[in-house]
Order: C-alpha cells, then sequence, then structure tokens
C-alpha cells in the first residue's frame, strides 16, 4: 500500500488515505472468523478490507477478497499447510492492486514479504514456553517482519513505521492469548485486541498521510 501517481498535487494518494478506526474493525473481525475457521465472516471482512484499505473497484475488490480468503485458507492447517500457493495467492493479489495503482513494483517481492511476517507469527505462536499477558512486549521479529513489509509497500523509513507494526504485533499477542483460553466470545481480551488493531492503523495513517 503506497501512494499512487494520480493523486492530486498535494493530496494524498489513495493509498495513504484510509479510515483506521474501520480498518481495524475489519482486521479483527477476520482474525476472529479466521480462529474459528469461519470461513464465509472471513470473506466479508476481507471484502471490506480491501475496499477500504486498497480503494479498488468492486469488480477487483471481491477478486482480491477472494484471493486473500484463499491465502488465508492454505496457511491455516498445522503444520501440514502450503506456504508455495498461499504466497502465489498474495502475488497475485499486490499484481491486481499494482494494476490499479501502479504499485508496488514487484508483487512477488510484496507477497514474499507479506508471508514473511506470517511466518513469524506462526513460530511465535508455536514456540515453546511462548505466551503473552497483559504487560509482554511483541516479539522483535514479528515487529521487524510487519516493518519490512511497511517499509517496502510506503517507502518511509523505519522509525515511521516501526509504531504502527508495534501496536498490529500487540494485537496478534492478546490474539494468540484468546486462543490459548479458549476463543471465549466474552473474553476482555478481545476489546484490548480491536484497540491495539485502532492503534496501529491510527500510527500507520500517520506515518504515511502526506
Amino acid at each position: 500500500m503506497s501512494g499512487t501517481a494520480t493523486a492530486g498535487a498535494g493530496a494524498p494518494g489513495r493509498l495513504r488515505s484510509f479510515d483506521p478506526v474501520r480498518l481495524a474493525d475489519l482486521e479483527y473481525r477476520a482474525w476472529v472468523g479466521y480462529y474459528l475457521r469461519q470461513w464465509p465472516r472471513v470473506l466479508i471482512a476481507s471484502v471490506g478490507l480491501v475496499r477500504t484499505g486498497f480503494g479498488l473497484g468492486w469488480f477487483r475488490t471481491l477478486y482480491g477478497a477472494w484471493l486473500v480468503l484463499r491465502a488465508n485458507q492454505l496457511w491455516a492447517p498445522y503444520p501440514d499447510n502450503d506456504p508455495p500457493r498461499a504466497t502465489a495467492c498474495m502475488q497475485r493479489f499486490y499484481a491486481l492492486v499494482a494494476r490499479a495503482h501502479g504499485e508496488p513494483a514487484d508483487p512477488a517481492k510484496a507477497a514474499e514479504l507479506e508471508v514473511g511476517w506470517w511466518r513469524q507469527h506462526r513460530e511465535g505462536q508455536y514456540r515453546d514456553g511462548a505466551h503473552a499477558n497483559g504487560d509482554a512486549p511483541p516479539a522483535a521479529e514479528l515487529v521487524r517482519s510487519l516493518t519490512r513489509l511497511y517499509c517496502y509497500l510506503y517507502n518511509e523509513p523505519e522509525e515511521a513505521l516501526r509504531p504502527a507494526a508495534a501496536h498490529r504485533a500487540r494485537a496478534m499477542d492478546l490474539s494468540d492469548e484468546w486462543i490459548r483460553q479458549g476463543c471465549r466470545p466474552d473474553s476482555p481480551l478481545l476489546p484490548l485486541e480491536h484497540a491495539a488493531l485502532v492503534r496501529s492503523y491510527a500510527a500507520l495513517l500517520a506515518a504515511v498521510h502526506r
């Protein structure tokens, strides 16, 4: 997600102007649906994420949401998931974005970085002794992976984008703890996860909105 050449002088590109609360709510819904394996719920949230976050027309939005859903379904099984096919789906997704907005320049690189943070997160989920609590900082390597993706997509310095990555990684930690506690729908962890995602997208908007 980076600025487009079609934006008016002095105006932010379409991919640098988004509603952080709306995006956070959609990603939260997608994550809950993913871990409950409620794929229709994930698809509905993905439609909103693609439309709100990438500003695609409806045909590309629906196709892009399906690609994201397939990538997540291919990634989801543990330990027998399919990273190459998941990455291929994300490459097709970023190629779709590139056709609409002219960026990212290399959809294959964007997909590699995207699935790279998925891998870092999964390794943290299943690492011996991994356990989140209310005050624990997010895993440093996950934050670095997210920051690398943001740097590539937005072409902004690491120090500007790292806070958004850290808040998003913290949301993942809370989601992981919610899973360990049995995915209770009334868990107090869920609003904390949602709030961390709002902070993440607000920080991302502050870093890239120019």
